[in-house]
């Protein structure tokens, strides 16, 4: 006859070994994938706040855009001062030299 064994006789090898087989099924999360809880559990914006962003984003926008003109005109005006002072500079070069001619 056989005999059965209720409780066989557990050593310290089997319940490291199980041990370790149970926790490598378990995965361990990695520090480089965890998010902050805020992020986590942020709320979806409503149709109203993205409108409103939106909007604030136009008008950012259309102040950049006037900003560009204005730089643009600037410049230009600077150019043409510019040419202005050397043509300036050449009329008064000019003016001298025939005066020197002249005497």
């Amino acid at each position: 006859m056989k005999s059965f064994a209720a409780n066989p006789v557990v050593t310290f090898k089997y319940y490291w070994w199980w041990g370790k087989r149970v926790n490598d099924n378990v995965s361990i999360s990695s520090q480089e994938n965890t998010q902050p809880i805020e992020e986590h559990l942020q709320v979806i914006p409503s149709e109203l706040e993205i409108k409103l962003e939106a909007e604030k984003m136009r008008k950012g926008k259309n102040k950049a855009e006037e900003d560009l003109d204005s730089l643009k005109t600037d410049y230009k005006k600077l150019g043409l001062s510019m040419r202005t002072a050397e043509l300036d500079a050449r009329v008064r070069e000019y003016a001298l030299e025939r005066d020197l001619l002249e005497s």
